[in-house]
């Protein structure tokens, strides 16, 4: 699916294989909400889960409530094409927001939750917050420019292919300015109760890059650890925001190497309880 059919509501990104008999593994991704920054991990993802990727339309300009409820419908539309199977919940930045507005909801639904550089540390960020409500001010024909001289901060560019540099900022330039600053609102005014954050029982795995220039992720995934009681910190000391888009980054590994995945024999185990 092209980021140009995703217009109306937002929808899962499916693989041209969907594995019914594997954990089904939803990322939620940044504030692009294309989902197509997510395709350097897939084919390694794919060995273990069914993915499915988040894509936000363009010009959606709603809550996180909104969202929130838009993400669990979905989930429970593809549980419904398959036997009740684990899932797997990953939010990347901005998704890393969404996805704890999700997982509070319904705290049941998921077996495992993976953050990658959750923005919920934005205002942290001052400079930026600032910067953020001035956005508005900025000619829609800068963006490109300013999109442009953000790549060094989103990004440690020597360790991502030029490809996917070029994918990292036509994504970011698909965006139209609006949004952008709609998205931004929403970070700053990001908020989520740390007592229902607290009784999310399932493991975490936190995952900040230790280069990240934008956002100070490596003391936000340490402030969550502090509410979450079940969690483990991975700290990738060379990778930059963007980390997933980094040829060193492999999350499927990541997770193997912090026993974050299921084995067939478990997964069986808990469709017969389920059944």
């Amino acid at each position: 699916m092209t980021i140009s059919e995703v217009e109306l509501n937002p929808c899962f990104l499916t693989p041209k294989r969907v594995k019914p008999e594997y954990p089904l593994l939803v990322y939620l991704p940044g504030m692009d909400g294309t989902g197509q920054l997510l395709r350097s991990q897939t084919a390694g993802l794919e060995a273990g889960f069914d993915v499915r990727c988040l894509a936000i339309p363009r010009k959606d300009l709603n809550t996180w409530d909104v969202l929130a409820k838009s993400v669990l419908d979905l989930i429970h539309a593809e549980l419904e094409k398959s036997s009740q199977r684990p899932v797997y919940l990953c939010g990347e930045s901005f998704g890393g927001c969404l996805a704890m507005k999700v997982a509070i909801q319904t705290p049941q639904l998921f077996k495992r939750i993976i953050l990658i550089n959750p923005a919920s540390s934005f205002r942290l960020r001052p400079w930026l917050s600032w910067v953020s409500q001035l956005t508005y001010l900025v000619p829609s024909e800068l963006y490109d420019v300013g999109a442009v001289g953000l790549l060094p901060f989103l990004a440690s560019l020597p360790r991502i292919s030029r490809s996917d540099r070029h994918e990292l900022l036509k994504t970011m330039r698909s965006v139209p300015p609006e949004t952008v600053h709609w998205r931004l609102s929403l970070l700053r005014e990001f908020d989520v109760d740390n007592k229902q954050l607290g009784r999310l029982s399932q493991p975490v795995l936190l995952i900040a890059g230790g280069s990240d220039r934008l956002l100070p992720s490596v003391t936000e995934v340490k402030r969550i650890a502090n509410i979450l009681p079940n969690n483990k910190i991975v700290v990738l000391p060379h990778c930059g925001h963007a980390c997933l888009l980094e040829q060193d980054t492999n999350l499927y590994e990541i997770l193997k190497d912090n026993d974050f995945l299921e084995s067939k024999a478990d997964i069986s185990t808990e469709l017969e309880v389920r059944g």
